[in-house]
């Protein structure tokens, strides 16, 4: 509980910003949270992916992934701690729109076969688009999504829709109407 306790200190020192923001969904806030400054940062680059890993250890999955951007340095994240624990899990990422050169690959890296049983990640939920979008992409790729891991759920309704369409989710912290920070 200690790291996750630490982790939660990273998040209101780095990436609690108030102000007006117009969050990815369209909603105005009076804050933000901008993760990529934890999780692109030594200490909370390890943290994230301790914390995940320890969440995805047991379930069984054949890989991590998500949605460009903000699932990029988590999934790199477990990928390594995971490594390092001997219990690797591999990562991929889903693109935001479709690559017109090269490959075309809408989900890049490990994808394992159809069938394999994956985790999305996500830094920030609020609607869920984002997370729903990766969710899409990864069924379509035919496999099953079993755990949804989002760094912090705002509260706004995209846990809930997760939830309600049948995917396990958890978060490692959340967020009140105000802004305020708290671990789960």
């Amino acid at each position: 509980m200690e790291q996750r306790k630490r982790f939660l200190e990273l998040v209101k020192e780095r990436a609690l910003l108030r102000g007006d923001f117009t969050l990815a969904s369209g909603a105005k806030s009076s804050y933000f949270f901008d993760l990529k400054m934890v999780t692109l940062s030594p200490e909370g680059a390890y943290l994230t992916g301790k914390l995940v890993f320890e969440i995805l250890r047991e379930s069984g999955v054949d890989a991590v992934g998500g949605l460009t951007l903000g699932s990029d340095p988590i999934v790199t994240a477990v990928a390594i701690v995971s490594h390092l624990e001997g219990k690797p899990i591999p990562a991929f990422i889903v693109r935001g729109e479709l690559k017109e050169h090269g490959t075309q690959k809408a989900i890049e890296g490990s994808l394992p076969p159809k069938g394999s049983k994956v985790a999305i990640v996500e830094d920030v939920i609020t609607k869920g688009g984002a997370t729903l979008k990766a969710i899409e992409a990864v069924e379509a790729a035919g496999c099953r999504v079993v755990k949804v891991v989002a760094l912090l759920d705002r509260h706004q309704g995209g846990s809930d829709e997760l939830r309600k369409r049948g995917y396990d989710f958890t978060s490692l912290l959340h967020a009140d109407a105000e802004g305020e920070v708290r671990t789960n």
